[in-house]
This record gives C-alpha cells, structure tokens and sequence, in this order.
C-alpha cells in the first residue's frame, strides 16, 4: 500500500540467540489434537515465509506407533492447501519430518530419541535442540527430566516450549517450577500463553506507546473501567470432563485475559527488550490485591431458550452434579497511582451469543454544561476475530441541528491491511523460540504473581459447595443480572442504543 508507512524500532530481545542452521525442533505428543491443529501448522507457516533455521529437522515424538507416511497424513490433516505452490510447499516441509515412537517415562525410549536426532544432525559440533512439549500436564515434569538426562546435547545447547496448564493453583504451580529449576534455567524454558502471540496483543505495547494522544489519558483522571471480555459461541461438546477440572476462571482468566490486562496496564518499560518488558508485567501484578469474592459472578449454561441446544450438565463427560463455571465476570483493581479506583473488568464464558474477544476502554462522561447524558466514548481493541481498533466519539450529526451522534474512527485490518500476512499466534510465538526471544512468554515471577491473585478465589469457589453458579440460556449474552453487575462498577452499555458500529445512519440504524 501506497500510503502505508513501515517502521521497525527492535522488536526483538536484545541479546536473544536464534537457534543456528542445522537445528532440530522435536515435537513431544506429536500425534495429538494439539499438534496436528496448531503446532505443525504453525511451524509449516513459518516454513512457507522462509522463517526455519536454515536445514531444520523437525522430529514427532509420541508413544502412538505410527508407520511415517501415516503421520505425515496426520500431521498436514489441518493444514490448507490452496494452489500448486503451497501443495510443493507442503511436500518439502513433509520430506525433513520425520517419527519416533517411545514412552514418556523411560530412559530407553529418550535414548532411542536421541540417537534418531544425532544421526539428522549428521556430527555438528554444537547442536542445537528446541524441544516442544504439546502434552497434557501431568506429564511435563517426567518429560523435561528425561529430555534433561538423555536428550540435552553435550556441547550445544536446547530450549524446552512448555503448554499451559502452568499447575491449577499457587502450590501446585510452585511445585512444577520447583521441579524444573533444577533441570532446566528460566531462560531455557518458554512458557507458551498463545494470546500473547496474537497480533491486536502484540501490537498493545505500539498503540500505547506509540501514540501521544493515548498516553495523555491513559489514566484513572480519564478512564472509567477497563472490560476484557472472552466468548465462545459454543459449549464443550461432549470434551466436559476436561474442563470440568479447570472451569472458566482457570482456563482463561488467569492466564490470557491477565496477561492482556498487564499489557493495557503496565508502564513503559525503558526498551523491547524480553526482561524489562516482563519486569513492568510482573510490577502490574504485585501492585493488585487478591480478588474479592464479592467483585465476582459465576454462571453455567443451560439449554437454550428454544431447546435444540443442550445445557452443561447433559454432556455426559461431565458430572451431573458439577458446579463448574463455564462463565466468570471478576472485578479487580490496581492499586498504583495510575489505576488506582479504575475497575477492571474481567469476563469470559462458552455457549454466548457470539465468538469474540475484544478490550473495551470506556472514558469517563464529559463536563456537563452544553451537553446533557451526551454518551461516553470508548476505545476498542478486537484481538479476534476481525482484528480492529476503534474509538467511539461523538460528532455533530450532518444537518441544520446540533444533534450529536455517536460514531468511530476505525482501523479494521482486513480493510486497512490487506496486502499483509497476519500470522497465526502459534506462528509467532514459535518464530520468538526459535530467535530466543522471551519477550511474549511467561516468566517464573509473573507467574507466581498471577497465581497469588487467583488462587484464594478459586479455593473458595471449590470449598463452598452451597456456592451454586447462576443458570444462563445457551446463546444469550450470559446471567440475567450481567448488565446490573456491570453498571454497579459504573459501566454505562449501548450507550442508549444510539450506537451501532461500523456505520451508522442518521436514525441510528445500520
């Protein structure tokens, strides 16, 4: 695009050591839902945009026993392919992938492992190893111990890629950071929280800081509350046995909407490098207290109104008696002379009425005087889907009255952006392995801070079974009394119903 201009100030860590030509990226769990959906896709686009070291091998490892040209197959069941060109793509990424069937708790099978990976290494003196573990947690500490043991090159050097759950509370996330320490150094291990590789997240630290007229208001004088909002348009068919061990609260809301919450909140940090990035991060979180039960409402869905939808408790995975969150609004605060006072509104659920996950920063009413219950304006960041950023404001309404009306100045980035690649967040986050650069994973510190603010919560949640979550219709917006918790936090929603976005006529209908 003619008009766009293109700047790049460093993104990348500084100090950061990419992983050299010849490395060998092993993908532990290989024959899992995890890897076929986004790991091997993720590292299949990294391959097409040139992005892999230079004579990459790539090696599954899983204790399936699967004939090669059958994991192949599996492998590349989710990856597109759209013409010619990404058909031969496809078939050259396939051809230096190769298979290792063995057991996660035995020194004899990471062995069998190692001695595949020496022989792709064909005698380099220093390899390099990047190790991604796409498995379930309860086996990341014997996995990393036996990588440790067997598979850590002598003269080179490895990374380990580690999925969340990052433990279910503070003890037991204590205990698998204990368990690591002694094996691996923090800045060997990349805790992978995928919404921190989306582009609208990555791109928080630009809008804020790159922008004056930001800055100037980005502040409790200016800002009313702060929504982080994630929804699903679905429930958990038929995989609620899973989730009922984790519930909303730990499966999205510790981790994700935390760590944008960090990203709207924090300072500056004095450069891009990962440590002073993480350092502002980590002030964020030790500056919010642990969260009051009474900031926080809890639902479950159920059948939808009309009834062809089924509610939580008819998944047969799921206990009948559950009382499983699969929706969450939490209010917390931080209590620095930036926010302190500004609510920040935390709220997730499955099975609403649409699929979004969106910030909404809603600024404070304006003087009174000329203006009588003018509306507030806001600044949206939709992360997903249909990336955008908009600001909702007031203008005059074209005409002979002064009339206002409510519209928005609009970056969407299918419109602004169409020449340009948006990459996948695993795309990204995996790229950052590769170059070793921490700056969008999760660091010891961080989350330890994180779990101290959720932990007392969740123990409450799980210890007072007279605490039953609210029912709520399958597609609806959430709980019934939503909209009143919202406002009790000084929210003001819809603006009157004189907004609709993107464009509005002079009747206030799209």
């Amino acid at each position: 695009m003619a008009d766009t201009i293109i700047s790049n100030h460093g993104s990348s860590e500084k100090g950061a050591n990419p992983l050299p030509a010849n490395s060998v990226i092993v993908v532990l769990g290989a024959s899992g839902d995890l890897a076929k959906k986004k790991t091997f896709p993720a590292l299949f686009g990294l391959y097409r945009y040139d992005l892999l070291p230079k004579n990459v091998k790539i090696v599954g490892y899983a204790r399936s026993k699967i004939e090669e040209d059958d994991y192949k197959k599996r492998i590349s069941a989710y990856i597109k392919v759209l013409d010619d060109k990404v058909k031969k793509q496809l078939e050259e990424f396939l051809s230096f992938n190769t298979y290792v069937s063995g057991q996660y708790d035995k020194d004899e099978s990471f062995q069998v492992l190692t001695k595949h990976i020496e022989e792709l290494e064909a005698g380099a003196t220093e390899p390099h190893r990047l190790f991604y573990m796409a498995l379930p947690p309860n086996v990341f500490t014997v996995v990393a111990q036996h990588l440790k043991r067997n598979s850590y090159p002598k003269n080179g050097g490895a990374r380990i890629i580690i999925e969340k759950p990052f433990g279910h509370d503070l003890a037991s996330s204590r205990e698998l950071q204990t368990s690591l320490e002694p094996i691996w150094a923090e800045d060997e291990i990349f805790r992978i929280d995928h919404y921190l590789g989306k582009e609208m997240v990555k791109n928080i630290l630009i809008l804020r800081f790159g922008n004056e007229f930001l800055g100037a208001s980005w502040n409790k004088n200016h800002i009313s509350s702060v929504q982080i909002t994630f929804k699903e348009p679905f429930g958990t068919e038929g995989r609620g046995g899973y989730f009922d061990q984790f519930g909303i609260i730990r499966d999205v809301m510790q981790n994700h909407l935390l760590q944008v919450l960090t990203m709207i909140a924090m300072e500056r940090p004095v450069s891009f490098s990962a440590e002073d990035i993480r350092d502002e991060k980590v002030r964020v979180l030790r500056a919010m207290p642990i969260i009051d039960p009474k900031n926080v409402i809890i639902g479950q869905y159920d059948k939808s109104d009309d009834g062809t939808k089924p509610s939580y408790l008819d998944d047969e995975t799921v206990p009948k008696d559950s009382r499983c969150a699969t929706f969450a609004a939490i209010v917390t605060y931080i209590k620095n002379d930036r926010w302190d006072g500004v609510p920040f509104v935390l709220k997730a659920g499955k099975a609403l009425d649409g699929a979004k996950v969106e910030v909404r920063v809603q600024f404070k009413d304006v003087t009174s005087g000329i203006f009588k219950d003018i509306p507030r304006n806001e600044l949206v960041i939709r992360i997903q889907p249909s990336e955008a950023v908009y600001l909702k404001m007031n203008t005059k309404l074209p005409g002979l009255t002064t009339k206002t009306s409510v519209t928005e100045l609009d970056l969407t980035y299918k419109n602004r952006f169409k020449d340009l690649h948006i990459p996948e967040a695993y795309e990204s986050l995996i790229l950052d392995a590769i170059n070793g650069d921490h700056s969008n994973f999760v660091r010891d510190d961080e989350l330890d801070a994180s779990w101290k603010i959720f932990t007392p919560l969740l123990h409450y949640l799980d210890e007072n079974t007279d605490i039953i979550p609210a029912k709520y219709p399958y597609g609806s917006r959430g709980p019934a009394f939503l909209d009143d918790f919202l406002a009790s936090y000084g929210y003001v929603r819809e603006q009157n119903g004189l907004y609709n976005w993107p464009h509005t006529s002079a009747n206030g209908k799209l």
